[in-house]
């Protein structure tokens, strides 16, 4: 089973990008506090067309969000180097920030 559920704070704003035709990835960084702790996680999350249009469409850093998808690993090379990323890529996000907050 992969599936994560997460709730935190966007740490970044949201980055719309086009990667097809009539395909759009929105992407952003969660900060999720870490239970007991002062510190957090930050944790990459891609949601995909409509769901990328309202995350551009109503959020921006300091927002409050829940996340709720799976997980994905990537890999390229970047200046002949390997790079690797795992982030979250979302079935649903809820905007828990009221609107003009």
């Amino acid at each position: 089973m992969n599936n994560v559920m997460l709730i935190g704070n966007l740490a970044t704003d949201v980055e719309v990008k086009e990667v097809g035709e009539d395909k759009r990835v929105a992407s952003f960084t969660l900060a999720v506090d870490r239970p007991g702790s002062e510190q957090a996680d930050f944790v990459r999350i891609a949601a995909w067309n409509k769901q990328a249009d309202a995350c551009n469409r109503f959020l921006a850093k300091g927002k409050r969000v829940a996340v709720d998808g799976r997980l994905r690993s990537r890999s390229w090379e970047e200046d002949g180097k390997k790079r690797s990323a795992i982030e979250v890529v979302a079935a649903s996000v809820e905007f828990l920030s009221p609107p003009g907050v």
